[in-house]
């Protein structure tokens, strides 16, 4: 595993994000076993809120380094998401360094799951990339503390289609700023990924008259899409951030809007279902201003699937985590309207408007 100064490395080149910087993680738990060949990292941010909770995501990363890296950013993300989204939850994120497709087995789920026991409800885990309803069952073999497992267990099953449906509603609030309403009849849509979450936006966006275009690693999942949709158009991933689109849906990984990117991408609108687009927020996100492109922040588009695992823990049900992910619309109009008001980048916006609701909730604790 990484050395003391690898990990200091690790989270200097992180940097600072807002007020709270990756420094204030709570806890970073390294989880190594040589049995079941796992290697997996899990960060908690922050739990003011209420216990971290955070999907685990399974990636061939190149090196131990950048899997730290990618969970401290996500897991700060968290926090932030469920601030903003006003749910009782803290921020916590999980990868295991791996290929999905050919390493991962039930022994190393389980495994995982011992490890998240461990932790004692600090963090609770679900799905993320590379990572299905299948494998939280097995982990719920081992720990109480995970969401999205089999509804035929008790949970609600895959978030995916809540997230998808977030990203949706944001998306016609975004072209409400733009254009002056929400209608996404005709609009260029370029989806780049099109995974559990993808598939779904694509679902709605052609159900409203979208012209979508589609972009993926893996051919079978670009299959799947253009079996239930096949006017969609496909285009490959060297040549997705040329064409010339009015909407950029970013749904695979993150820091996809970089300098690369936004010398060449043709859109007025960001929104998407990734996590971390902004490659760096202070950097690309100004970019992203100056350039009079609308960016809607990733956390914000794309809680709903934190909402419906949420629904799991407070009991609630998915029809009521539909209804407040619908909500997101609204969430990400307030955002525009302050970045307006105060003429800052959104993801600023974003960031003050969760870090206040943390600040505040922890200034109430002191008092008691």
């Amino acid at each position: 595993m990484l050395t003391a100064n690898e990990t200091k490395a690790a989270l200097a080149a992180n940097g600072p994000l807002g007020q709270m910087s990756t420094f204030d993680h709570e806890n970073v738990v390294f989880c190594n076993d040589n049995v079941t060949g796992l290697k997996a990292i899990i960060a908690i941010h922050n739990t003011v809120l209420g216990p971290a909770l955070g999907g685990t995501r399974m990636w061939p990363y190149a090196t131990e380094a950048e899997a730290l890296t990618d969970a401290l950013r996500l897991s700060r993300g968290m926090s932030y998401k469920a601030a903003v989204a006003g749910l009782n939850l803290g921020g916590g994120k999980a990868v295991i360094i791996g290929d999905s497709r050919t390493q991962k087995t039930e022994g190393m789920m389980r495994r995982f799951g011992k490890f998240v026991n461990s932790l004692n409800g600090k963090y609770i885990t679900a799905e993320d990339v590379g990572i299905g309803t299948k494998d939280m069952e097995h982990v719920f073999m081992e720990t109480k503390h995970v969401t999205g497992i089999p509804p035929a267990l008790g949970g609600s099953g895959d978030p995916s289609p809540v997230t998808a449906y977030g990203v949706y509603v944001s998306m016609k609030a975004s072209a409400k700023e733009r254009w002056g309403n929400d209608s996404l009849a005709g609009k260029k849509v370029g989806v780049q990924g099109v995974g559990h979450v993808g598939a779904a936006l694509v679902d709605y966006l052609m159900k409203e008259g979208a012209k979508v275009t589609i972009t993926d690693i893996y051919e079978d999942k670009i299959a799947e899409v253009i079996k239930l949709h096949p006017t969609v158009e496909v285009v490959a991933g060297d040549k997705f951030l040329d064409l010339d689109m009015d909407i950029y849906a970013p749904c695979a990984l993150g820091a996809t809007v970089n300098n690369d990117s936004l010398s060449r991408l043709k859109c007025s609108i960001i929104c998407g279902a990734a996590n971390n687009q902004l490659a760096d927020e202070n950097v690309h996100g100004k970019i992203v201003m100056e350039k009079g492109i609308i960016y809607a922040p990733d956390y914000v588009v794309n809680a709903g699937g934190l909402i419906n695992v949420y629904s799991e823990v407070a009991k609630y049900g998915r029809d009521n985590a539909m209804a407040q992910t619908e909500n997101i619309y609204h969430t990400t109009a307030a955002i525009f309207a302050l970045a307006k008001k105060e003429n800052i980048p959104t993801f600023m916006a974003a960031n003050r408007t969760a870090e206040a609701r943390i600040a505040a909730i922890a200034h109430l604790r002191t008092k008691r």
